[in-house]
């Protein structure tokens, strides 16, 4: 039997984005021979990773592993949110947040390159992500993950699996958890007004001042008037000062909430699926017009 080299495994990788252990295994029963060991991959994986490799995965899920004072959250995407209730793929999204959590890798890459196994793909993270693409038949992606190890108190909260908010405090764990809740309701910036990035503030401003220069008075009252804009969205996007989501009176902001339950948050995480991903549009119309104009000129 011939022998089976990493370097012939790397190249049978290279041509069809398959697991190595799937090359390796490929390779051993093709006996060495590349054109066959691609076509047992074909025939095995249907060459869905490589196909896959170049679409757009805006959808996917967010996932969490707390424990104590140590956790992680990670968004995992896919190309539509059929898979996102796939069983295979929520246990591989659920591993990586607990990898993360327990080993603190520096990047995606490093990530990637932990051991797993799963579904009979491995021996790492990344052999069981394109052995998945091979098995589900779409792309998916591991886009970002923070970790949390500075001995704080961390309460976490998951909307289903599109919105994820991990937060830091002291204090009440009910006001903490009350607080992760109000983060994915209410989406904030920041935690104060102070927090809130100066390109926003700035965007904020500078559409404040083109409808305040609309309004044709004089430039003190139209600076008056941008102030009083910003302000008002400063308060808007920074949590201690938006009205608490679970409030009795509809007037109680978060800050005084945690006052009354003694209790201070350091900080907040939030991820929401697919944020900033510029998403395909298919035009149906578009295509099918394209199609028959395709068909006419035949």
């Amino acid at each position: 039997m011939a022998a089976i080299t990493a370097s012939m495994v790397a190249e049978l990788r290279a041509k069809t984005d398959a697991p190595m252990m799937e090359c390796k295994k490929a390779l051993t029963e093709a006996e060495g021979d590349m054109a066959r060991a691609e076509e047992i991959l074909r025939v095995k994986l249907g060459s869905k990773a490589g196909k896959a490799a170049s679409r757009v995965t805006a959808e996917g899920v967010i996932a969490a592993s707390v424990s104590g004072t140590t956790g992680a959250m990670i968004e995992v995407n896919c190309e539509t949110d059929f898979v996102t209730k796939n069983d295979s793929f929520l246990a591989f999204s659920k591993a990586l947040a607990e990898l993360v959590a327990a080993h603190g890798p520096a990047d995606v890459a490093a990530l990637s390159a932990l051991p797993l196994s799963q579904d009979g793909f491995g021996p790492t993270v990344e052999d069981v992500r394109k052995g998945l693409i091979g098995k589900i038949g779409e792309n998916m992606s591991v886009r970002r993950f923070q970790r949390w190890t500075n001995g704080g108190n961390l309460a976490s909260y998951l909307h289903g699996t599109r919105i994820g908010v991990v937060v830091e405090y002291t204090g009440s764990d009910v006001a903490a958890k009350d607080v992760a809740m109000h983060v994915a309701a209410m989406k904030p910036v920041s935690l104060s007004q102070s927090d809130v990035p100066a390109d926003l503030v700035e965007k904020e401003r500078k559409i404040a001042a083109e409808k305040a220069a609309e309004s044709g008075k004089p430039a003190d009252i139209v600076a008056k008037m941008v102030d009083g804009a910003v302000q008002k969205y400063l308060k808007e996007v920074s949590l201690s000062n938006q009205v608490f989501v679970k409030a009795a009176d509809g007037k109680q902001t978060v800050e005084q909430m945690l006052k009354a339950a003694n209790t201070t948050v350091k900080g907040f995480t939030l991820y929401v699926v697919g944020e900033g991903i510029e998403k395909k549009v298919d035009d149906f119309a578009a295509e099918v017009a394209a199609q028959v104009a395709a068909a006419k000129g035949q």
